[in-house]
């Protein structure tokens, strides 16, 4: 059944920063000093102590380990987070839990661990099925390994699977990528999130392209791979429910549904956010101050007080991103008749040209609008 702007769900992230290697493209919050690894539980535990009441005693209906590469904790870490999690929260019978995982963390062994704990969905950061990928982007596992993890989730049961993919690599041709794909559709995996590669700021990617080692892709090939990969996995029976998310059978995530959708949710760990409808926060990206906060008993945080146009703008960027679209009766609802008006008048121009469609008073992107999706939201924005 899919998550609307009208669902109510309260949902917990647990940022798991060790990596025992960085990838070339990462900018999340990470380290790869394993000496950390039992202090940070221990207070990632006691942060979820000390916030217990910021989701206001809200039935917990998603669970996400993120990371980071959360399949670098063991069975006894997580039995540790999850007897916290049900002593300090209602957590629903059939919640979503999911956990991040690479590749090769996935062994027989550790499989039969998660095994025994109550993770029903596995994400797990793929990439690519080409090995020069994997060696261009510094990942850990290599082809191999990534056929080996899913094969062997399925086996044990853990058929909720996701998958990473990244296209518009350096080099990479329209069939490379339709090759990824045609290998991701071939193992059946229910969910696939495919995301263009983005040269961050301070990563060795970013280096790399300022020195001139690698080049972007063209914006042509980059449109071509968009449109192949939407136009390849709808013949394959996929949703792309999100403009970079796409499922089968309705087994969108839905924890990554409830950001899109307005649900509050509380983010554990070092850089994670935290939104409870009236503010975001985001706690300090370093383990030092992280620890320190929390020894004291005042995480460091930094909190945005959200005020109504901030609200409006967040309900047009997250909404418009997902195929369920504007609510504009919501709209109305949350934000009255002037922002609607606004809406409405900003919305025209797009419609016009076929790049916005308005039905059943749900405003939506249509397959032309998903190419310039940026621009649109930008102009429905309230500035």
């Amino acid at each position: 059944m899919p998550v609307t702007n009208n669902k109510t769900m309260a949902g917990i992230y647990i940022h798991i920063p060790f990596c025992s290697k960085r990838c070339t493209y990462c900018d999340f919050f990470s380290n790869t000093d394993m000496r950390y690894k039992e202090t940070y539980i221990t207070s990632a535990i006691r942060e979820l102590e000390l916030r217990k009441d910021y989701l206001n005693n809200e039935l917990i209906e998603t669970i996400y380990f993120g990371g980071g590469t959360p399949s670098q904790l063991d069975k006894q870490a997580f039995d540790r987070f999850f007897e916290a999690i049900s002593s300090l929260f209602t957590v629903d019978k059939n919640a979503e839990i999911t956990l991040e995982a690479n590749p090769d963390d996935m062994t027989p062994e550790y499989i039969r661990d998660i095994r025994t704990l109550p993770f029903n969905r596995v994400s797990m950061g793929v990439q690519s099925f080409k090995n020069a990928d994997l060696l261009f982007l510094n990942r850990r596992h290599d082809s191999k390994q990534a056929l080996q993890a899913i094969n062997l989730c399925k086996e044990n049961g853990l058929t909720n699977l996701s998958i990473d993919l990244i296209y518009g690599l350096p080099g990479q041709s329209m069939d490379d990528w339709q090759a990824n794909l045609d290998e991701a559709i071939r193992l059946d995996i229910p969910h696939l999130s495919a995301y263009h590669l983005i040269y961050e700021e301070g990563t060795p990617l970013f280096k790399q392209l300022k020195a001139g080692k690698v080049h972007t892709v063209e914006e042509e090939l980059s449109a071509d791979m968009f449109s192949t990969m939407i136009d390849r996995l709808a013949e394959a029976g996929y949703e792309q429910y999100e403009i970079s998310n796409f499922a089968k059978n309705g087994l969108y995530s839905r924890h990554n549904s409830s950001y899109w959708t307005g649900a509050i949710y509380l983010g554990i760990g070092p850089s994670a956010h935290s939104y409870n409808g009236n503010t975001r926060q985001w706690n300090i990206s370093s383990l030092p101050k992280y620890f320190k906060g929390i020894e004291n008993g005042t995480p460091d945080v930094e909190i945005e007080q959200l005020d109504a146009k901030t609200r409006y703008n967040d309900f047009i960027i997250t909404g418009l991103r997902t195929m369920w679209g504007i609510n504009l009766d919501k709209l109305r609802d949350t934000f009255g008749e002037k922002m609607l008006a606004y809406c409405m008048q900003q919305a025209a121009p797009h419609r016009r040209n076929g790049l916005l469609i308005e039905k059943n008073s749900v405003l939506t992107l249509s397959r032309q609008g998903i190419f310039i999706s940026d621009g649109i939201m930008s102009d429905l924005l309230y500035v």
